[in-house]
């Protein structure tokens, strides 16, 4: 948890590679427990801060207002963007780097056989195997279904997918699913326990990115805003400028034809 509302702000802001509204921050913010707010306004509150900053501190403010009610961060220097670059590159071409990285998945489970509590336990077990293991600490992704037909897609970094998933037992969503899928990127072992894959790589950002590619192709009729991996901006169609024309012209001959007539 961060200690204050500019280090949870900012924490959300660099975790999207996209501008969010100020109630999507506020929501990221209390979702994954960065902050613990003291008002009933959190939102009000996230814009207030980030208008103050931007306000106060002029260029030297971390945010950048794009649209009305709209942030992201600034971008950074050019030498500091070139030394991501680089780093980022090191790790792509690193022959270390793992091929694999959902280890573990269910599908369709059914809520009615869990016990929901605060941690609770996801049972399953190898088709034909015979250990029991429990999933529900897995980190990955994880979709809710009106029986067949996905509603939410959600990730789990911070938190468990049990937590997660549990969470969603509570609240606006509560009675909206009745079955759930989970992608994992922790590898079950022979004893039952869930450890991280070696060689280790930023589940993060892979996880975040995932969650974005579903929520953008299934578009879940519960998620309220776009999948924060994806970096660039949706354009709408327009029409092609001589389409324009032929219609300008054609009405223009309609006009004249009904004058003629008349």
């Amino acid at each position: 948890m961060e200690k204050t509302w500019h280090a949870a702000i900012t924490r959300v802001l660099t975790e999207s590679v996209t501008a969010m509204h100020y109630s999507d921050i506020a929501e990221q913010i209390l979702t994954n427990g960065y902050y613990k707010p003291d008002g009933a306004t959190p939102a009000a509150t996230v814009n207030s801060q980030i208008a103050t900053s931007i306000k106060e501190k002029g260029d030297k403010s971390p945010y950048l207002r794009v649209s009305p009610g709209v942030f992201t961060l600034k971008i950074p220097s050019a030498t500091e963007k070139i030394s991501s670059e680089t780093s980022t590159t090191k790790k792509l071409n690193n022959p270390e780097v793992a091929s694999k990285f959902i280890n573990s998945f269910g599908m369709y489970w059914q809520r009615d056989l869990v016990i929901w509590k605060k941690n609770p336990k996801l049972y399953g077990r190898a088709p034909g195997g015979t250990i029991l293991i429990d999933f529900s600490g897995q980190r990955g992704i994880y979709l809710l279904y009106d029986r067949h037909s996905p509603v939410y897609v959600g990730r789990s970094t911070d938190q468990s997918i049990g937590e997660r998933v549990y969470q969603h037992t509570l609240g606006r969503l509560a009675g909206r699913w009745n079955q759930f899928s989970w992608f994992g990127v922790l590898e079950p072992t022979e004893n039952g326990s869930l450890v991280a894959s070696k060689p280790k790589y930023d589940e993060s950002i892979i996880i975040t990115t995932l969650e974005a590619l579903l929520i953008e192709s299934i578009e879940p009729p519960q998620n309220r805003r776009q999948g924060d991996g994806f970096k660039g901006c949706e354009y709408v169609q327009d029409l092609d400028p001589q389409i324009k024309k032929q219609q300008i012209a054609a009405t223009m001959l309609a006009i004249e034809k009904k004058l003629y007539e008349d």
